[in-house]
């Protein structure tokens, strides 16, 4: 049985989980009252992912979801969760093109939201940026593989790193990453041989996302462990069913409404005898209100 978290998980303990072979659990969250059931369930890491776009606002991407809306929830996450090593989702269209607005963007999320970290689905051109990020002092989780905000140009939700072209050119961009300042890396949905090299070609801790066993620790979208999601990815394990107990919870409470079980007596408020009295007889004159 995990124990609560009761002390801050930083940086440096992920670090030195890379040292001493110790692998990092890590789950996405998006409100205050989950981020207290992970902490109490001892979780030392959440990610406040764009997934949100999809698993909270129901949108076929990530792409819709704003700047403000990931650092009002991941506000939230911090309330619930204050020891967890906290990564917060730069959302898309943030962070490209101007390196003064990514710079502005990350700087924001970061001041407003006490997040420890940020993370970026980067490519080569977003080097100048993670190394700008990284010399003021902000923290940057660098992600790739399959990156949900270039859906449109990968052609849709697919692995990455599976010809021996791509999987060079992600090892080689991780160690660029690495030069650049980034803290941590990220790989989605790549092939675990592919992940291995990364781990053996750089010296910061790597994160898997459907990345094979090499990794130093692993994140996967809530929702998927808990079959809440219509599609589960093969890389994430199912643990539970939350769906089912809490379909029967909504069927139960339709149920007593429809057949006047609720609300029963237990559930309602109640006057003095003396101002029960009072309002009974104030009924036999004309209402004054």
């Amino acid at each position: 049985m995990s124990q609560p978290l009761t002390a801050k998980f930083t940086l440096n303990d992920l670090r030195n989980a890379r040292v001493s072979g110790r692998r990092v659990p890590m789950l996405t969250c998006y409100d205050y009252t989950t981020a207290k059931l992970m902490s109490g369930a001892g979780v030392p890491m959440i990610l406040v992912g764009d997934s949100a776009a999809n698993v909270i606002l129901g949108h076929p991407t990530t792409l819709p979801v704003s700047l403000e809306f990931m650092a009002e929830i991941t506000a939230a996450v911090r309330r619930g969760a204050p020891h967890a090593l906290l990564v917060a989702d730069l959302p898309f269209g943030t962070y490209g093109g101007s390196l003064d607005k990514g710079f502005d963007a990350a700087a924001k999320l970061m001041k407003t939201t006490g997040a420890d970290l940020v993370k970026i689905e980067t490519a080569e051109g977003h080097l100048p940026l993670v190394k700008s990020l990284a010399d003021a002092g902000v923290g940057v989780m660098a992600h790739m593989g399959l990156r949900p905000q270039s859906v449109n140009v990968l052609g849709g939700y697919r692995s990455q790193g599976r010809t021996a072209e791509e999987a060079i050119e992600i090892v080689s961009l991780a160690v660029r990453m690495q030069r650049a300042g980034a803290v941590a890396l990220l790989l989605e949905a790549v092939p675990a041989d592919v992940a291995a090299a990364v781990v053996a070609e750089t010296n910061i801790p790597v994160i898997g996302c459907g990345a094979g066993p090499a990794c130093h620790g692993h994140v996967v979208v809530m929702h998927d462990i808990l079959g809440l999601s219509d599609h589960r990815p093969r890389f994430a394990p199912l643990f539970g069913d939350a769906a089912g107990p809490m379909r029967d919870a909504f069927s139960s409470y339709v149920r007593q409404i429809a057949e006047g079980l609720y609300p029963a007596d237990e559930h309602n408020y109640s006057m003095s005898v003396d101002e029960r009295r009072k309002f009974l007889a104030s009924e036999k004159t004309p209402a004054t209100y």
